[in-house]
């Protein structure tokens, strides 16, 4: 049986079913059966925690959308849009095992080089951590609590 690792995020129901012995996760976004992953539980969470508790609209995210970086193809975990269709937040999802360094977030960051969106965050199910870009003048400010999607 699956033994999932405990998140720092409330425990959402989800579908998870079994094959040989490959366990699946059900994504509702996306509308697939993906291979559970410890990377795959926390950005399963993580789209839930965004949706249940800070209502963002599940039409506005994009998992794992694909982008071109330094002509390399790279694919972000959560791309969150605003209802004028621009990238509002990059969210970068790691296993728990995962300490959250300085590389976790350049990773974020150079994935944002391209979006350039206000919002960053990273997590990995236990951490999390949220900050807010400005852009013209080269600064980030972090903050403790993701604020809801009508205040980003």
């Amino acid at each position: 049986m699956f033994k999932p690792t405990p998140l720092n995020l409330a425990p959402y129901p989800f579908k998870i079913t079994q094959k040989d012995s490959v366990f699946f996760i059900f994504d509702e976004i996306r509308k697939k059966h993906l291979v559970l992953t410890p990377e795959e539980w926390v950005r399963q969470h993580f789209i839930k925690y965004l949706v249940n508790e800070k209502s963002f609209p599940t039409a506005l995210l994009q998992i794992e959308g694909g982008l071109n970086l330094n002509q390399t193809k790279k694919r972000s975990d959560i791309l969150v849009y605003n209802q004028q269709g621009e990238k509002l937040m990059v969210i970068e999802c790691k296993a728990p095992s995962v300490a959250i360094t300085q590389a976790t977030f350049d990773q974020a960051a150079r994935y944002n080089s391209v979006y350039k969106a206000k919002w960053l965050a990273v997590t990995n199910g236990i951490d999390h951590y949220y900050a807010q870009i400005d852009h013209q003048n080269g600064h980030f400010l972090f903050i403790e609590e993701l604020p809801e999607y009508r205040l980003l």
